[in-house]
Formats: structure tokens, sequence, C-alpha cells
């Protein structure tokens, strides 16, 4: 289905991104991966994958590095047919306590990243008559929760700029929307179970149920491969018509 298209996804290393990656992979689609995560196991997981699949490792807080690895899937693939902004970084503390270091590589890298890699994609997309914006915020985007006011901050930025990129590229075959995950089981989330196991003393188990208890009520951890699939859908002609979305994969969690 996507035989030609060259997805780039940005945090696709490991977690949410290699999910989606994977998933349009199997589609035919070219990958470039971004990270700082271990390349050689992340392209071990295209092992059969019928597209070609680059790597650039641009770090997303610097503008410099960002338009290099553009330039790279222009010249190597042709351009960016499909642009998955995914990465992401947290930190947690009180206002009053927050690092203002911390803020800014937040908002730098899960907000600032996706402006530049969006505008420096939607020319050419513009010139091909196709393209899918695919922006990966969180129910974070929606909603709030306590001492998390960067990461928070940036997400709702993340839904807003997806409006306003849909609306300029309505007309254009451009799609933008995003995706608002709620708790994803990711190497990041294993950490905070671990950590509550132990704070708790309880086995792994009871610590993700406890976890999920407090905001998803399905009681179940949204898979890097169900996000991939709703991303996939996005690249079909069913959701030509669907610009502006904030599409929440969350359990639950925001209709509470």
């Amino acid at each position: 289905m996507l035989t030609g298209k060259t997805a780039l996804v940005t945090g696709s290393t490991s977690g949410i991104g290699l999910g989606i990656a994977q998933v349009l992979a199997r589609q035919g689609a070219n990958i470039v991966l971004n990270g700082f995560g271990d390349v050689d196991a992340a392209k071990a997981a295209f092992a059969g994958s019928k597209g070609r699949i680059g790597y650039h490792g641009a770090d997303m807080s610097k503008a410099s590095e960002i338009e290099a690895m553009m330039a790279y899937a222009a010249s190597e693939f042709g351009g960016t047919d499909i642009l998955v902004n995914n990465a992401g970084i947290q930190h947690v503390a009180s206002i009053e306590d927050f690092p203002a270091d911390r803020w800014d590589a937040i908002i730098a890298i899960n907000l600032t990243s996706a402006f530049h890699t969006t505008r420096l994609a939607v020319p050419g997309m513009k010139s091909r008559g196709w393209g899918r914006i695919i922006n990966i915020a969180s129910v974070h985007g929606l909603v709030a929760s306590a001492q998390k006011s960067a990461y928070v901050a940036a997400k709702h930025g993340i839904i807003g700029l997806t409006k306003t990129v849909a609306l300029e590229t309505a007309t254009t075959g451009i799609t933008c929307n995003a995706i608002c995950p709620g708790w994803v089981l990711t190497p990041l989330v294993q950490k905070q179970v671990d950590a509550r196991a132990a704070k708790d003393g309880v086995d792994d188990a009871e610590a993700k149920r406890r976890l999920l208890a407090e905001k998803q009520p399905s009681l179940q951890f949204t898979t890097p491969e169900q996000l991939g699939e709703v991303a996939l859908f996005l690249c079909t002609p069913a959701a030509t018509n669907m610009q502006g979305m904030a599409l929440n994969i969350d359990g639950g969690w925001v209709a509470q």
C-alpha cells in the first residue's frame, strides 16, 4: 500500500517510534529512522522489509541537525512523504522546582522539532500533491497531570500546531493529524513500573495494575503496534478528509 513512499519517523530507534516505523515498513514504505538508541538493533527489526531503511542521528533539539536530516531524506530517498513527529523526552517536577534547562530541552525536542521537520517537509509534499503529517502527541495534549508542566505545555502545543498545519494544507493533498496515546509500555514506562514495584513492595504485574488504575480505565497498556496501525490508517484513502484531528488512544483516560 505504501510502496514507493518514504516515512521519516523521529525518535524511532525504540518504543513507539520503532513500532510505528515497523507497521509502515510492512506496507512497503521506505523508512528513515532517527534516535539515540541502538541503531543496529533497530535496523534488525526490519529484516525482510521490502522498502529501504535509512538512519540519521540528528539531535532533535538542534535546528541545523534537523535540516541535515531532512536534506538526507531528500537526497537519499527523494523526500519525505510521511512525517511522523514522535521524538520526546520527559522530566517530572513541581513548577517551582522545575529546572529551566529541562523546560527548554522538553519544549525544543517535544514541540519545536516538529515545527522544523514540518516546515521542511511541506514544500516537497505540496509538489507531489500528497503527504501525511502525523504528530505523536499524548493524552497530555488534551488534559494535564501535576508535575509535568513542560511536557503538558509541549503536547498541547503540538495539537495546536497540528490544527494550524491542517488548515494551511487542507486543499493540497496533505493531511495533518495527531495521535494521543495514554499509557504505552515502552522502556521508559517500564522504568516507572519498576520504581513503583520497588516503592510499594509489589510484583511487576501489580505495579502495572496500580499505574494503570490511576488514569486508564481499560487497565490495559496501548501497544506501539496499535499506534502504528492508527498511523497506517491515517495514510489510507479512508482518512483523506481527516484534518486537524487529535485521536486519543487511551483506554478511556480522557473520557472520565
